[in-house]
């Protein structure tokens, strides 16, 4: 096991060009596991890369066990890597394939029987021992390729979105075994993924990028309830967070937040008296697990009726859509409502979780509102003229 840190490291492809990575910084614990998670050219990839020695880094350090590796060539730095593709030499069978960097380190045939005996019974492939590549299927394969980087034993496990290729069903299924195999070896672990459940399932630590920079690096909890800005927080969840656009107003020394779903208005005061937030554009942000339907009599949450646009029921959940300040917003329902399009619902959600947004920069606003609201159900027209 080992540890990871980056020191303010950065890579570009030569002069007059953006840089790719940008000040990067992380460190983690022996045995963690690290997502790395971000859109498609985000530098994901390229830190992985950076880290495994395959591209030099034109700025900053990477530690293994507090020993500077930057100037390392990959074979020194005792990690193993899975690549999304899979990379089996086809003309060997799944043992060959798994001794084979064995083989190339000198160790005894009796030391190399010992580790294959060990990876094929951890990855349950002991039956495919004196298959070909092209007799496997692709989970079949994944698991060779994880075979292989397993045998060497290393420091550290980089992973290059190694499910990739699966299909949805197969993909939760080695994600759960990826998960058990972690928690036996113990292994100091990064995973480069673009699928957010992923990353909330498998990572003790997740960094999430954008463009070359890391906008968050903290647990998954942290990240889901906590996010930093507009991007983390639509990129982590599914459903997204909903984002309503409103300006805050104040009413009696109180900022508040106004609703409108084009049959009712909601002020929702919040716990600030900051003056630069007035009438300032503002998102608004909530989880649709924090829409619930209002059944009986009003517990004191902010509550407000909308017009059911859409219904989608999951089975564990029916995600109901309704329009708040011209906004499509989803709500996470239990699966016994079956609301019908048209149907006017009254919703209530927890005002202690709402989050804001500033809706020019994107950054999170410090700012959690009250848990008590008015309800109000004047004219539309009246509320949108204040």
């Amino acid at each position: 096991m080992a540890t990871l840190e980056l020191r303010n490291v950065n890579k570009t492809y030569g002069a007059g060009l953006p840089d790719t990575l940008k000040n990067i910084e992380l460190s983690i614990s022996d045995g963690e596991f690290l997502i790395l998670v971000g859109p498609s050219g985000c530098g994901k990839s390229t830190l992985m890369n950076c880290i495994a020695g395959l591209e030099n880094i034109t700025g900053g350090a990477i530690m293994i066990d507090d020993q500077d590796v930057s100037g390392m060539s990959p074979k020194d730095r005792d990690i193993a890597m899975v690549f999304q593709s899979y990379a089996l030499y086809p003309t060997m069978s799944v043992r060959e394939n798994i001794e084979f960097g064995l083989k190339i380190r000198k160790m005894s045939q009796s030391a190399i029987d010992e580790e294959v005996a060990r990876v094929a019974k951890l990855l349950q492939i002991e039956h495919l021992l004196n298959r070909k590549p092209g007799q496997l299927s692709g989970g079949q394969q994944q698991r060779v390729a994880m075979g292989r980087a397993l045998a060497r034993r290393p420091k550290i496990y980089l992973f290059d979105e190694p499910l990739s290729n699966l299909d949805a069903k197969l993909r939760v299924e080695m994600r759960t075994e990826m998960k058990l195999m972690h928690q036996r070896l113990k292994t100091t672990t990064v995973y480069v993924t673009h699928d957010q459940i992923e990353a909330m399932t498998l990572g003790d630590k997740v960094a999430v990028m954008k463009d070359g920079i890391i906008q968050q690096f903290g647990t998954p909890k942290q990240i889901y309830n906590d996010p930093a800005n507009l991007f983390v927080a639509s990129f982590i969840g599914s459903p997204p967070m909903n984002f309503i656009p409103l300006r805050l107003q104040r009413q009696d020394g109180r900022l508040l937040a106004l609703l409108d779903s084009g049959q009712a208005r909601c002020e929702l005061p919040l716990g600030v008296t900051d003056a630069g937030l007035e009438d300032r554009e503002i998102i608004l942000g909530m989880r649709p697990e924090q829409i619930s339907l209002m059944q009986g009599e009003s517990n004191g949450l902010p509550s407000i009726r909308a017009e059911v646009q859409v219904t989608e029921p999951t089975g564990p959940d029916t995600l109901v859509f309704v329009n708040l300040n011209g906004t499509k917003v989803c709500c996470r329902l239990a699966p016994d409502v079956a609301p019908q399009v048209g149907e006017t619902l009254t919703l209530q959600f927890d005002p202690a979780k709402v989050l804001l947004f500033d809706a020019q920069t994107g950054e999170r606003l410090g700012v959690v509102a009250k848990p008590q609201a008015q309800v109000h159900t004047d004219n539309v027209a009246q509320f949108k003229g204040r």
